[in-house]
């Protein structure tokens, strides 16, 4: 696995978004935020093209992950992809599908042959890559399809958006909110918890993890007059988790339990659909907050924004959740590497 001492490893994600130009946002700041050493997984001459399109003087090293950190302080370390890329901001192109999961399959096979302490990636869109074939629902699916081919077993990952005030974890994701009451079941919302519970043990190094849990409904259900979910479903979960000494509690009220004091009660919120988490998360620190991917067999962070092709090209694109991505992910392996 990872190498406690090893880069990190970026991917380039869609070269039509904004990833190319935050990566060398990112590195250009090294110094004044403290960025950690990474190399891009890329195509050397896009990335190049990209820094000139928008004026800045880039110095580009292309080397392997060995020599990325010695070339950090003065180059942006760039790993070449066998694929070429389009450099087409703001227009998405089925062609760049080969290198965009090029790029992912290499950070992922640096991570388990330990060349890459975490892996990060800068954001991808579904359509270009659905119109070349691509068969995942998106990127998270598709490295969890990656660690279960190399692990020979199957992998579940969960969602945790991290910022510096909350960590939120939903349980269902990409789904109309008309499907959530359907999808919710006791053992989903257990396997959440439980995924959560492990990784801040071994990753964020928090020894007795609180967990709270939110309701449903409004007032979590009031007892069963605002819908049954909370007493029904969600409740027996929270009881399960206790059984396995997880220390969970609620279900409780989703208005009520993100205010400063609530939320100094408990180290991870487990939310029961996609607004429910990433609207306090993002509204707490939009700039700050990480996408986190729980229940893999290594560190995956990124940005929480998608990639923004409406600005790619324009020089106005903002690095900080990318830089935020960076710092926890070499948070989390230097925790990860001394527990072990």
């Amino acid at each position: 696995m990872g190498a406690a001492g090893a880069p990190l490893a970026l991917t380039v994600g869609d070269p039509s978004g904004i990833g190319p130009e935050i990566a060398v946002a990112a590195w250009r700041l090294r110094n004044d935020a403290d960025v950690p050493a990474f190399y891009l997984l890329a195509d050397p001459a896009l990335v190049a093209a990209r820094a000139a399109r928008l004026g800045l003087t880039l110095k580009i090293a292309e080397t392997d992950p060995a020599g990325a950190p010695s070339h950090f302080a003065s180059a942006l370390p760039v790993v070449p992809l066998a694929a070429k890329l389009v450099d087409a901001p703001g227009q998405p192109d089925s062609r760049n599908a080969t290198g965009i999961v090029e790029a992912i399959d290499r950070a992922v096979a640096d991570m388990f042959e330990g060349r890459a302490a975490a892996v990060v990636t800068c954001p991808i869109a579904k359509k270009p890559l659905y119109d070349a074939g691509f068969r995942f629902p998106g990127h998270t699916e598709y490295l969890a399809h990656l660690a279960a081919q190399k692990l020979g077993r199957d992998v579940t990952p969960v969602m945790m958006l991290a910022g510096p005030e909350l960590r939120a974890v939903p349980v269902t994701i990409h789904i109309a909110l008309s499907e959530v009451p359907k999808a919710l079941n006791r053992d989903a919302i257990v396997e959440t918890a439980r995924i959560t519970a492990a990784d801040l043990r071994q990753r964020f190094g928090i020894a007795d993890p609180r967990i709270a849990v939110s309701g449903l409904n409004p007032h979590a259900g009031e007892g069963g007059a605002m819908g049954r979910e909370d007493e029904d479903v969600i409740r027996p979960a929270i009881e399960a988790l206790k059984a396995e000494g997880i220390d969970a509690f609620g279900p409780l009220p989703a208005d009520t339990m993100f205010h400063t004091r609530a939320r100094a009660g408990y180290d991870a919120a487990i939310c029961m659909y996609h607004d429910q988490a990433l609207i306090p998360a993002k509204a707490l620190a939009f700039d700050e907050t990480v996408n986190v991917t729980l229940g893999l067999p290594f560190i995956r962070t990124s940005p929480d924004h998608g990639t923004a092709f409406d600005i790619a090209g324009k020089g106005v694109a903002r690095p900080d959740s990318l830089i935020a991505a960076l710092k926890l992910a070499r948070q989390l392996a230097d925790v990860e590497a001394r527990a072990s």
